[in-house]
Formats: structure tokens, sequence, C-alpha cells
């Protein structure tokens, strides 16, 4: 499954099975957190035991409260780390639904019962449930391209495809504050308009652009 494949695939998922994460598989995702944390300078945890991190009443009667595993997303408390978070935390989400494992991105738990290790200059942005989901999830309502855009009127393939992927990137309540703007220059600017967890989001917006944009490119340079 490519990268691209994931994304169309992945929804967000509230409800899991009653089965823990199989060992192999908790050793590929300590294995690609090890990797992401080197590039992203993060330190995302995964917490095999989800625990009481879900024992709030709004999660349980989400069901997130039957979510196995947990992935703390902690860092360096920087003026970017939210946006970091977002970025290297969307490429571990898409990570887990390549290895058949559902997520859901998560900003209300409980931060005493998380389990997670967080140093004095270090801040726990937000979490992600995972598991194996009780069913793959459903298709949000998206913006439009155009109610995401600005910039430059003439925009190459690349672009619209990148937007096209950026308007599948989960938003904290499916908010979507976020303008992509192509420059004359043809440089792109990521600019965010506000809201809850809205750095994340635009972390996770600029993952998945990057992605569509990516594979345009190549299949144009072939």
């Amino acid at each position: 499954m490519t990268d691209r494949e994931a994304i169309l695939q992945r929804h967000s998922v509230r409800v899991y099975e009653d089965r823990r994460i199989d060992k192999d598989t908790v050793g590929l995702i300590e294995e690609k957190i090890k990797e992401l944390n080197n590039e992203g300078n993060l330190n995302l945890q995964f917490i095999e035991d989800a625990g009481k991190t879900y024992n709030k009443l709004m999660n349980r009667a989400m069901g997130l409260g039957s979510a196995p595993s947990v992935i703390a997303c902690v860092g360096k408390d920087t003026d970017d780390l939210d946006e970091r978070v977002g970025y290297y935390g969307e490429k571990l989400v898409l990570y887990l639904q390549k290895l058949g494992l559902n997520t859901c991105w998560t900003g209300t738990f409980n931060r005493k019962n998380t389990g997670a290790e967080v140093a004095g200059d270090e801040r726990l942005v937000i979490c992600i449930a995972a598991g194996y989901g009780k069913d793959g999830g459903r298709p949000r309502k998206s913006k439009s391209a155009e109610q995401v855009t600005a910039g430059k009127k003439d925009r190459p393939k690349w672009f619209n495809d990148g937007v096209e992927l950026a308007l599948l990137a989960p938003t904290a309540i499916n908010q979507q504050k976020f303008t992509i703007r192509l420059n004359d220059d043809d440089t792109v600017e990521f600019i965010d308009n506000g809201g809850v967890l809205s750095r994340v989001d635009l972390g996770i917006v600029k993952c998945h652009f990057e992605i569509g944009a990516d594979k345009v490119e190549k299949e144009e340079n072939r």
C-alpha cells in the first residue's frame, strides 16, 4: 500500500475490537517511531496498554475507551512543536494504516493517565488512539479546493493533487481552518487560520499535500 492509498483508505475510528496489537506489529511500530523521532526531533511514545487514557465520560461515550493502545505525542516545548507533531504523527498514522490498524487523533484524554514520560522541557500535545477498529470508519464532509486555496490562478497539476489529499487530512472537529497559497514563483505557503489544535492540523495538512504533490512529480518525470 502506498502513502496515497493509505490516505484514501484511512478514516478516524473511535470504537475498537477487544484485542491487543500483536507483538510483531508492536515491534514494527516502535522501529518506525524511532525513525520519526530522529527525523522530527520528537519524543513520540507508543504505549501498548492505553489503560485509563480515555476514561473521561466524553471519551467513553464516543467509544474511545475501547482503544487498546495509544501514541503520546511529546516533544521539547518549542514554537513549532505542534506543527511537527502533526506532520510526523500523521506519517505514523499512515504507517499504522498500512499495518492493518486503525487510529484516531484525540485532543481530549486524561493527561495524568497516559503513562507518557514528559520531561520538564517537554510538552504532551495530543494523543493518537490505535488498535483494530470494529469498522474502517466513515468519510466526513469536506470543504472544496476553492475554499482552502489562494494565490496564483493558473495552478499546475502537482499543486491540485496536493490539495486533493490535503482536503482528506483529519482536523480537529473537522474545522479545516487552513489555506494553501500558490505564489507566483510556484512556492507553496500554508496558512493557519486559527482554531482548536490548528497548528497540529497544519502539520497533518502539509504531510498530505507533500504526498499528493510528490506523486504527480514522479509520474511526470518518468
